[in-house]
């Protein structure tokens, strides 16, 4: 899609021709190319099936830092603790969002996250030192109510604290299902 649009940039630069069709088409290649991408990324990461949600999310902060932002990980549940499938990949996408939302809209440099079980519970926290932002006025948007009927459908909890200027912190608290033996 990327090659596709590029040509058509480079063949209307060329010969000086813009017209609405070709302004469409570009827009149409642009937003297949947006879809395409956020297809590829719910499409079960191998490391997620092969290694677990522990490592998968290890790695997911490895590859979601850069030179402007660091996600550090911490985690006190073993690496190589499973539980079953669908949890892991619905806790998996649930972090994955919650992590593009922190790089697309906090301007924060430093990301947390923290994982561990209590009262047989998993207990996921997310903190960024970024802009925050007022929890009453923008709870409806970034998708977090997609991400809320998720988790209610755990039977979990999903908590926000936000101001503006003071970073964020989201709080997901799930009863821990029925484990594999």
């Amino acid at each position: 899609m990327s090659s596709a649009g590029l040509h058509l940039n480079v063949f209307t630069n060329q010969n000086n021709i813009e017209s609405d069709e070709i302004r469409k088409t570009k827009v149409i290649l642009t937003d297949v190319h947006d879809l395409l991408r956020d297809i590829s990324h719910e499409l079960v990461p191998s490391l997620l099936v092969r290694f677990g949600l522990i490592y998968a999310l290890e790695d997911l902060c490895e590859r979601n830092s850069n030179s402007s932002i660091t996600f550090e990980f911490a985690s006190a549940i073993p690496t190589q603790k499973r539980y079953i499938e669908k949890f892991e990949m619905k806790l998996y996408f649930i972090t994955s969002e919650l992590c593009n939302n922190i790089i697309k809209h906090s301007e924060a440099k430093k990301a947390h996250i923290l994982l561990k079980e209590k009262n047989n519970h998993f207990l996921l926290t997310i903190r960024d030192d970024g802009k925050g932002f007022k929890t009453k006025k923008m709870d409806e948007g970034f998708g977090l109510n997609r991400i809320r009927a998720r988790i209610k459908k755990f039977k979990g909890s999903f908590e926000i604290i936000s101001n503006p200027d003071d970073g964020t912190i989201i709080k997901i608290k799930i009863p821990l299902p029925h484990q594999h033996s």
